[in-house]
């Protein structure tokens, strides 16, 4: 009887709402589009799983995307304005309910693309995610990047030489003698002390040192967050900003960073481009949470190949390991053999010239602030696992630290960081310096 009343009730509720009232389908919670020079990623949030259909088509080229299940909403809406204009991939995006319950997009192109479109299950403050992962047909070669990139910067340098010597014979012709500052700054030494110089150093290193810069986090995935409300992948992505200036302006060395913006990059990806641009030195930098808000301090990690130094290492590992869940990885597309084998390959050798490279970093951090271990600590980093390549991860400071949330918000504190990272990378090239290549770059 009891049971027939409700149902009765709930009818009555039913009728009363109307057809138009009642929930159906998913509901979509939120868009994002995440343009960076190797793709460009487009999500869709929804609070249940999505289904979708794609092709690709050419002249011109288009990605159309038929979502089943679906209603247009103003949420959904909201992507038309959510392409920027500098995206590499994205000329626009056009919306609208093609069939009833079924929305189509279709995404104009700027170049020919491979999209990989996948779901991702809740995590961490997401819902359920459709992406898509919109690949350039012709990936780009990140070491030949960095170099037109170096030789634009020395371009502009001489072009702006050029100019101060014009102006400096233009007063020479009016009369005016005086010696430009930067001349009388940096007189040249002897011709024959110059020549033994420069062939002693080229003699140590005939080539590009290159530095691998890693921003952790990024793009959805956005890291720790302060109790201000201060995003880690932000701050340690303004830190690697400062520290790629500082290389660059170095003689010789070139700085190329994992992400130069907010994107997210997997961590296996980040490993393979420091490895495609032949990386002399791998540096990821993060900004370390805790549950106790009085943890403090800086702390620099290496790779161990016999498990974690401590119970601290090892939770911070896989901490970090986790981000690609968060931020999304296409497992079906992943290389998991390649993956294996890449881990597999770590040598002793790695590790000690890592261990090298994170004591020198570690001795001129603390000398700016307090560090959280006098040591370097090593553990299971999968962003750590490139082969050939020397590689730390450096926690700046507790982000989860009321205190050191403010320092690494203040732009002094990220360029005392920055300075200090640039500091041990000298030292770890005075002690060990890097070895000719069979490429000259």
């Amino acid at each position: 009887m009891k049971r027939r009343h409700f149902l009765h009730r709930a009818g009555s509720l039913v009728l009363l709402l109307g057809a138009s009232d009642i929930a159906w389908g998913a509901t979509i919670v939120a868009v994002r589009v995440w343009p960076a020079p190797d793709y460009t990623r487009v999500t869709l949030e929804s609070d249940t799983p999505l289904q979708a259909r794609h092709f690709v088509t050419s002249q011109p080229d288009r990605l159309v995307v038929d979502v089943d299940g679906l209603e247009l909403s103003p949420t959904l809406r909201e992507i038309v304005g959510k392409v920027r204009a500098d995206d590499p991939y994205i000329a626009g995006v056009r919306v609208g309910q093609n069939q009833p319950r079924i929305v189509r997009l279709v995404i104009d192109l700027k170049q020919p693309i491979a999209p990989q479109v996948f779901t991702l299950a809740p995590v961490a403050d997401y819902q359920h995610r459709l992406v898509f992962d919109l690949y350039p047909t012709v990936p780009i070669d990140p070491l030949m990047a960095l170099i037109r990139e170096k030789e634009e910067a020395e371009r502009r340098a001489q072009a702006a030489l050029n100019d101060a010597l014009g102006e400096f014979i233009d007063r020479i012709g009016r009369g005016n003698h005086t010696t430009p500052p930067a001349v009388a700054a940096a007189p040249n030494p002897p011709a024959s002390r110059r020549s033994d110089a420069e062939a002693g150093q080229r003699s140590r290193v005939n080539r590009l040192i290159i530095v691998a810069l890693d921003p952790g986090h990024g793009g959805e995935d956005p890291g720790a967050i302060g109790p201000a409300g201060t995003r880690e992948k932000d701050v340690v992505l303004a830190i690697a900003r400062r520290l790629r200036d500082r290389i660059n302006a170095e003689p010789n060395m070139r700085a190329m960073m994992t992400r130069d913006a907010d994107f997210f990059v997997p961590l296996r990806q980040r490993v393979e481009k420091a490895r495609r641009v032949q990386a002399d030195l791998f540096i990821s930098i993060h900004a370390d949470a805790f549950t106790n808000p009085n943890a403090r301090g800086a702390s620099v990690y290496a790779l161990s190949e016999r498990g974690a130094t401590s119970e601290a290492a090892r939770w911070l590992a896989n901490k970090e390991n986790a981000a690609d869940i968060v931020g999304g990885v296409n497992v079906k597309h992943s290389d998991a053999h390649v993956l294996r084998a890449l881990m597999d390959m770590s040598t002793t050798a790695q590790i000690n010239d890592s261990l090298k490279l994170g004591s020198a970093v570690l001795g001129h951090i603390g000398k700016i602030g307090r560090l959280h271990k006098p040591r370097v600590e090593q553990a299971g980093f999968a962003v750590l696992k490139a082969p050939d390549i020397p590689s730390i991860l450096v926690e700046t400071a507790f982000i989860s630290n009321r205190e050191e949330e403010q320092q690494l918000r203040s732009a002094e504190y990220q360029d005392q960081l920055a300075d200090a990272l640039m500091n041990g990378i000298r030292r770890y090239f005075q002690k060990n310096p890097p070895l000719a290549r069979n490429r000259q770059l």
